[in-house]
């Protein structure tokens, strides 16, 4: 089975080849054809640079992980320069071990964690604080006060931005980062100071510094983007308090952005896709059509369905974009999304001992017929969809005398498929079509073993 971060980086492959035809970018009909394309596969847990053939083929790979930073409980942190860091690492022992130059290379993509938020200095480089990442729910109260400034509470903003309001968006962990660092909301009124999620981020660092931007799947997991014009709202900006001024240039998924400075291992590479982690799955399925959808099982577990056109979530789903080609209309889809998966995984190796290796969860779960009674519901990070609770906290249910270190491994694989019936109950609620169409899970990190073991717990 195709692993979910294989697929991230096929996604991109594919929409490179819509612009450079996979033979592709070169415009001197008598240079030789250019065979290769890569992919910068930006996650929570590591960064990897990819590099495939004509066929769709790896011929080199280089992955490297970096710092989880937890200051507090509940907050969790990346080190931006670390991850570009690790990225230019990444390039370099890719293109080495591949035998390959950047000239060898028709362009690359990128695809991302989403709504991981990073604000740095337009002049420096240097980043006011690190990454505020994903899972993170120290907005929590930032959260609360925003609900209260509307009889709508947390779905104050939905109509437009398709998004409830939660921890898990980019918005309030900006408003954090500038309520704490006062220099950066002044520089970024003047533009100094530069917004993005790690597309923008890594983007802005290939382009030697010269081009803010973000594609329009990374946008609109923000909180401030309006799902009709694909453009930053001005009352979400005034409501949050966010300076236009620091927000980055909106793009397709698929258009050639520009060519890559000197000193990034990629000179003269065009940069050509971006996508986000979740939507880079869905299209790496092939889920063109509407009512097709993706189960990805990584570090959090998500369910995407391809809608067509914007379709308005009544039962707690997420409205996000899909993707969107260049000179075409975006293509929209429903998202059911849970936190904790492939890491729950780590947290039952790491901080309860129970596991040595994530390689060996598949045949614990297995070992058992049933979980006995016992369920885990890994709100770590609060609920996400469809309840969005950011005061839930994780629950062991169901214990006895009896239990053993085997069933919190089953139970943890049922806790990760659930998800899958939970987002076909409210997908129909809102589709009200019971068309779905489901392609293979996909993941890693853990996740996917759960989902295995997981799935046949579930049915019965």
């Amino acid at each position: 089975m195709l692993t979910y971060k294989r697929l991230n980086v096929i996604v991109i492959l594919c929409i490179l080849s819509a612009h450079v035809k996979l033979g592709w970018c070169n415009t001197n009909a008598a240079a030789a054809p250019k065979k290769y394309v890569g992919a910068i596969d930006q996650g929570t847990s590591s960064t990897r640079f990819m590099v495939f053939n004509e066929q769709g083929e790896v011929v080199s790979i280089e992955q490297m992980e970096h710092d989880q930073i937890y200051p507090k409980p509940g907050w969790v942190e990346h080190n931006p320069n670390q991850i570009w860091e690790n990225t230019e690492k990444c390039i370099k022992k890719a293109l080495k071990k591949g035998k390959l130059k950047p000239t060898d290379l028709a362009a690359i993509g990128i695809t991302n964690q989403r709504e991981t938020t990073v604000v740095w200095n337009k002049h420096t480089g240097e980043p006011y604080y690190n990454a505020i990442v994903w899972n993170d729910i120290r907005t929590a109260e930032i959260c609360s006060e925003l609900e209260k400034g509307s009889s709508k509470g947390i779905d104050r903003f939905r109509g437009k931005t398709g998004l409830p309001i939660a921890p898990y968006f980019s918005a309030t962990k900006l408003k954090w980062i500038f309520d704490h660092f006062p220099e950066a909301k002044a520089a970024a009124e003047t533009g100094d100071a530069l917004f993005g999620t790690m597309d923008c981020f890594l983007a802005w660092k290939l382009s030697g510094g010269t081009r803010h931007l973000t594609d329009v799947t990374n946008a609109c997991r923000t909180l401030l983007l309006d799902l009709d014009t694909l453009d930053w709202d001005e009352g979400q900006l005034a409501a949050l308090g966010v300076p236009r001024a620091c927000l980055p240039e909106i793009v397709p998924s698929s258009k050639v952005l520009f060519e890559c400075a000197a000193g990034t291992g990629l000179e003269g590479v065009p940069l050509a896709g971006i996508l986000g982690d979740q939507q880079a799955a869905l299209f790496g399925q092939a889920c063109f059509a509407p009512g097709e959808a993706k189960a990805t099982y990584g570090t959090g577990a998500f369910v995407l369905m391809n809608t067509g056109a914007k379709v308005a979530s009544r039962s707690g789903l997420l409205t996000t974009v899909a993707y969107q080609l260049d000179g075409q209309a975006a293509v929209y889809a429903l998202e059911g999304s849970v936190a904790y998966c492939g890491s729950l995984i780590q947290w039952l190796r790491d901080n309860l001992g129970l596991v040595g290796s994530a390689a060996e969860t598949e045949a614990l779960a297995a070992s058992v017929p049933d979980t006995g009674g016992m369920y885990l519901v890994p709100a770590f990070s609060g609920l996400f969809a469809p309840r969005w609770r950011k005061d839930a906290r994780g629950v062991a249910a169901g214990l006895t005398a009896f239990n053993t270190r085997v069933v919190f491994f089953d139970a943890a694989a049922a806790a990760a498929s659930l998800v899958r019936g939970v987002f076909g109950s409210a997908r129909e609620e809102d589709a009200g079509d019971g068309k779905g169409v489901g392609r293979m899970g996909d993941g890693g990190g853990g996740g996917e073993q759960l989902s295995v073991a997981g799935d046949a717990e579930v049915r019965a």
